[in-house]
């Protein structure tokens, strides 16, 4: 290499070592100036009692071979306190044992409000089983669940969640109050992800550092602000703002149903919030640092709208932000700086975070390993889509053609 070639390099890390740096400063001061900016249910009162004969929340729950969960998360439902539930639990298209286990616990409830209607006021929640034992074609699995089960809700509220989800017993009243306090169309409540490995904590430290990247959770409720999102463990819907958007059958395609409904939310220029609330709702998302890359393999490439080369783009990015600090470091010279303040950042970053995630600042070590999972996963979204012509999602290919139609070509 010529010496104007090694000086071009150097002074190209060095000038792109710096830019990082700074990024990553200026995005940790603005989560800091912010962090109070996003409400805390645990901060407000506890509402008063609304339980009454009628139901005041509908919840939906829908469940694809979720046999290890489903009684957990329908339990956590039927233990809900402050207002009355209906729970409608849709077995869609189950290979495994989820149907019988909903009628078990289905079936116990049952002789719970039987034998409480003897001695005192039956529990005035309803849990009504729904199945689905084939798919419409123009149909994703979830949102054709999702759908149907909302045609049977009778609450002015529905709460859109999933099969793997746990309650605890005051998140559903606490949540459906600050919704009508704010007078809001839709609400997010941000769940907590329970890690078990290592390996979980460290890429869950990762991916909420990264999702810092693009997402600034106190503009949500601003309505001049892009910023929006949903989530398929809660989303809470006024029932006629659900169906003034056509609710999920304007969305049959649609792989990331629950994230482009709050992208729709936002744009019809309805009121969106969202809310922390540790401890209200729990997910064990993944098994295992392999089950969080194969639990990704739906999503990334439908993050992109199955666009080639802003994925791509992306994974350039991404790799640019896990090695590039690393490079810098060990080349030295005056790019070691903006390699150390880079992590100096993160750290800060996930210091910040440590209250909801509860991943400690430590674990910023693991960043790279972690990100370059993160890249793994992307790069793995993409072939495997690519290769088979469609996502493969619990045991239905939806084609790829059919995919990028319904789509679209931005968010």
């Amino acid at each position: 290499m010529s010496h104007l070639s090694l000086l071009f390099w150097q002074r190209t890390l060095l000038c792109v070592s710096w830019l990082l740096a700074i990024s990553w400063l200026w995005q940790v001061a603005d989560r800091w100036l912010h962090r109070h900016a996003v409400p805390d249910l645990h901060d407000l009162p506890l509402p008063p009692d609304q339980t009454t004969a009628a139901p005041h929340l509908t919840v939906i729950v829908p469940a694809c071979n979720e046999q290890d969960a489903i009684e957990a998360t329908l339990r956590s439902l039927l233990a809900s306190r402050g207002l009355s539930l209906q729970i409608l639990a849709v077995d869609d298209r189950s290979t495994d044992a989820t149907g019988a286990r909903m009628d078990a616990v289905a079936a116990e409830w049952a002789a719970q409000r039987s034998a409480a209607s003897q001695t005192q006021s039956a529990p005035q929640h309803t849990l009504e089983l729904l199945r689905i034992r084939s798919l419409p074609p123009g149909w994703l699995g979830k949102p054709h669940a999702l759908a149907i089960a909302a045609e049977h809700a009778r609450a002015d509220w529905i709460l859109f969640t999933d099969g793997d989800i746990e309650f605890s017993p005051d998140a559903l009243a606490r949540a459906v109050a600050f919704a009508q306090r704010e007078q809001a169309d839709h609400m997010v409540m941000i769940p907590d992800w329970i890690a078990v490995s290592r390996a979980e904590t460290a890429l869950q430290g990762a991916m909420f550092a990264l999702t810092g990247c693009g997402l600034r959770y106190w503009k949500i409720a601003d309505p001049k602000a892009r910023d929006f999102l949903g989530v398929g463990a809660f989303n809470l819907f006024r029932r006629k703002s659900y169906e003034a958007l056509g609710g999920f059958a304007s969305l049959r395609m649609e792989v990331l149903e629950d994230v482009r409904i709050g992208w729709r939310v936002k744009q019809e220029g309805m009121r969106q919030r969202i809310a922390w609330g540790q401890g209200m709702v729990r997910v064990r998302w993944a098994n295992g640092a392999w089950g969080v890359v194969r639990n990704l393999e739906k999503n990334i490439f439908a993050l992109f709208r199955f666009r080639l080369l802003p994925a791509l783009a992306a994974c350039a990015g991404l790799l640019l932000h896990t090695l590039l600090p690393l490079v810098a470091i060990v080349v030295g010279g005056s790019a070691r700086p903006a390699g150390i303040l880079t992590y100096l950042a993160l750290a800060a970053a996930y210091l910040l975070q440590q209250r909801r995630t509860r991943v400690p600042a430590a674990y910023v070590l693991f960043f790279p390993l972690a990100s370059v999972l993160f890249l793994v996963a992307m790069l793995r979204s993409i072939s495997l889509t690519l290769a088979r012509g469609g996502v493969l999602w619990r045991g239905t290919l939806y084609p790829l053609r059919e995919l990028r139609a319904a789509a679209g070509r931005r968010w």
